[in-house]
């Protein structure tokens, strides 16, 4: 079954499940660090940045796993990996913002985006074995991963509330 099961189609219901955040304006911070609101704002800017390239990539790894493109499954989650890269590198050399909840959100923040990148590093893997069996075994990865996102989702999103909570402001649709 899991031979079956098209990494693409993973990754896409996990993407679903992904609720959009959308805030609306808090008072400013008077401090040279960012709002409690503008960091909120940053953080879904780089989630939103992500949507295309994810889009992108997924459609194009289902054209190579039925092709047996191997190195180009590979390639795909290589490349996603970078991306994230970027953005957790970002987040880690930015303070978080001096407003309550800031650095909680800022550490839940990138434990989000390190689990994105942790399902492209199984992506990167599975190109990269030689056998049908170690390929399997990265889609069993992979499979455990994708049950964790809701979790992960959950975390992200209850930090967020505090942030906004905390700060006066509002998230969610």
């Amino acid at each position: 079954m899991l031979k079956k099961l098209s990494l693409g189609m993973l990754i896409i219901i996990c993407l679903a499940n992904c609720n959009d955040k959308k805030g609306k304006t808090g008072e400013a911070d008077k401090k040279d660090t960012p709002s409690a609101f503008a960091y909120n704002e940053d953080f879904v800017s780089k989630e939103n940045s992500l949507r295309l390239d994810i889009n992108s990539t997924e459609s194009k790894v289902s054209e190579f796993k039925a092709n047996q493109q191997w190195d180009s499954i590979a390639a795909a989650g290589e490349r996603m990996e970078q991306l994230i890269d970027v953005i957790i590198k970002d987040i880690k050399d930015k303070p978080a913002p001096d407003v309550k909840e800031g650095q909680d959100f800022k550490d839940a923040g990138l434990r989000y985006f390190q689990f994105m990148k942790d399902m492209y590093t199984v992506y990167k893997d599975y190109g990269h074995e030689p056998t049908e069996d170690g390929r399997a075994k990265q889609l069993e990865k992979l499979k455990n991963l994708a049950s964790q996102k809701p979790a992960e989702i959950e975390h992200i999103q209850a930090a967020q509330k505090k942030l906004a909570d905390a700060n006066g402001f509002k998230v969610g649709g």
